[in-house]
C-alpha cells in the first residue's frame, strides 16, 4: 500500500489479520478493529483512496496477462455467515475496478451434475485465468462448512477434503495464483440486527431467506465449523485472515487492504510496446 492508504494501520493488515498457532475464532470480537485507528469516517476516504491504487494494479495485471505469457492471477475467497457482507465488498472493494479482469462466481446448492464429481470439479472450473481477479462468493469450503454442520456428506468424506483443499490450494500457489482467504467474522446479535432490517425495509425484501432463521439456530456448529476448518487449512500458501465484521466500513478496508497486498507481491508492470513508439507518433501525425 502507500504511505497514504497505509496511513490509519499500526501495522502490516496481512500480518495482523492472519491466523497464527493457536487460533481461536472464540476470541475475536466481531466489533474490533484491529490495527486500524481511523475510525469510520477516515476508513470510508481510505477506501476511496485506495480503490485508485487497486484500480491501476488491476489494470496491470491484466494489461500484462495480454501482452505477454504470464500465470498471474488473485483469487479472493469470501466465507461467512449470511448478512456478513459479502455482497458489500464485491460491490464496494471489487467493483471498484475495470470489470473486464474481475470475475465473480457465487456456489450455491450442488446441482445433480457437480455432485456426480468430486466436490472440487466445478471450483476448478470458475478458477480465474492468467491476469485476473477471481472472486468467489462462497467457495469450496461450503464442503467442510455446510456439508459438517448439516452432514451432508459421511464424517470420513469430509476429514479427507480438508487436505484435499490444502493439496488443491497449494498447487494454484505454485502454479501463479496468489490466494486471499477472509472470512467475515459478525455476531450472532449483529447478525440478527441485520436480517431485522432486511424484513423492515421492502426494498430489502428480496435479499431475505427464510432459511436464514434456521441455520442461525445452528449457530454454535457453525462456529466450531469454521473453528476446524480455519485450523486444518490456513496454511503457508494459502492462510486465512479473519476479519472483525460487525462494522461494514472496516471489513471493506480491511479486504482492500489484502488485495493491494496481494497485488503489490505480484508487482505488475506496464507491458512494453512492441513497436516503435515515435514512429508510430510520427505516422500517426501524419494522418
Amino acid at each position: 500500500m502507500t504511505a497514504e492508504s497505509q496511513k490509519y494501520w499500526t501495522g502490516d493488515p496481512a500480518e495482523l489479520l492472519r491466523v497464527g498457532k493457536g487460533f481461536r475464532l472464540d476470541k475475536v470480537d466481531p466489533s474490533s478493529t484491529p490495527g486500524y485507528d481511523g475510525g469510520k469516517a477516515k476508513g470510508k476516504r481510505d477506501l476511496s483512496s485506495g480503490a485508485d491504487e487497486l484500480d491501476e494494479l488491476q489494470e496491470r495485471l491484466y494489461a500484462r496477462s495480454q501482452a505477454e505469457v504470464t500465470n498471474a492471477s488473485v483469487l479472493l475467497v469470501l466465507q461467512a455467515l449470511d448478512s456478513a457482507g459479502k455482497s458489500g465488498i464485491i460491490r464496494h472493494v471489487v467493483g471498484s475496478v475495470d470489470p473486464q479482469g474481475i470475475t465473480v462466481s457465487a456456489f450455491k446448492k450442488p446441482t445433480d451434475e457437480e455432485l456426480a464429481h468430486d466436490f472440487l470439479w466445478r471450483i476448478e472450473k470458475a478458477l480465474p485465468e492468467a491476469g485476473y481477479i477471481g472472486v468467489f462468493d462462497r467457495s469450496h469450503y461450503e464442503d467442510v462448512l455446510i456439508a459438517r454442520v448439516r452432514e451432508l456428506a459421511p464424517a470420513d468424506e469430509i476429514e479427507r477434503r480438508y487436505d484435499a483443499i490444502n493439496e488443491f490450494e497449494k498447487r494454484l500457489t505454485e502454479g501463479g495464483t496468489r490466494i486471499v482467504k477472509v472470512m467475515l467474522h459478525i455476531s450472532s446479535d449483529e447478525q440478527k440486527a441485520r436480517l431485522m432490517r432486511r424484513l423492515e425495509r421492502p426494498d430489502k425484501h428480496w435479499k431475505y431467506n427464510p432459511g436464514d432463521v434456521d441455520e442461525r439456530m445452528l449457530w454454535p456448529k457453525y462456529m466450531e465449523a469454521y473453528q476446524i476448518a480455519i485450523e486444518r487449512t490456513s496454511t503457508d500458501a494459502a492462510p486465512w485472515h479473519v476479519i472483525p465484521a460487525n462494522h461494514k466500513w472496516y471489513g471493506r478496508v480491511a479486504v482492500q487492504a489484502l488485495l493491494l497486498a496481494a497485488l503489490e507481491e505480484i508487482d505488475p508492470q506496464w507491458p512494453k510496446a512492441d513497436y516503435d513508439v515515435e514512429a508510430e507518433k510520427a505516422r500517426l501525425a501524419a494522418t
